[in-house]
């Protein structure tokens, strides 16, 4: 399940992984939560969270976050990655290099940290 809740004012959202992910759980929460921000707010910073509940993804989620992260390049102006899964931080920090928006990785000690990076003025500061 992917638990998503967008800043009625800081255009942020925040998708929480919440178990074994699923194709569905992209098409049923994130993109339509994804798209409601981007409509109300323009680009959106994003907070991607995958704390102690999460148990990993299904082969057709992994597709569908390819396809999500693809089709909304232009539109998320930076992403904070949350996890204590070293696979998976080494996985966004080797795509981070490809993609448009500044990406950075947070242990799930530094959500703070996180919020704060998204929201600062200056992303190389925050």
């Amino acid at each position: 399940m992917i638990l998503v809740e967008t800043g009625e004012t800081s255009g942020v959202v925040v998708a929480k992984a919440v178990g074994t992910l699923s194709a569905s759980d992209y098409s049923d929460a994130l993109v339509p939560g994804l798209e409601a921000a981007i409509a109300a707010h323009g680009p959106v910073a994003m907070l991607y969270w995958f704390g102690p509940e999460f148990d990993g993804f299904t082969a057709g989620a992994m597709w569908a976050d390819m396809r999500l992260g693809l089709g909304h390049l232009k539109d998320i102006t930076r992403l904070a990655v949350v996890t204590d899964d070293h696979v998976m931080a080494a996985m966004v920090q080797g795509t981070a290099i490809f993609l448009p928006m500044p990406v950075r990785v947070f242990g799930n000690d530094a959500l703070g940290a996180a919020n704060k990076w998204l929201l600062a003025d200056d992303p190389d500061k925050g």
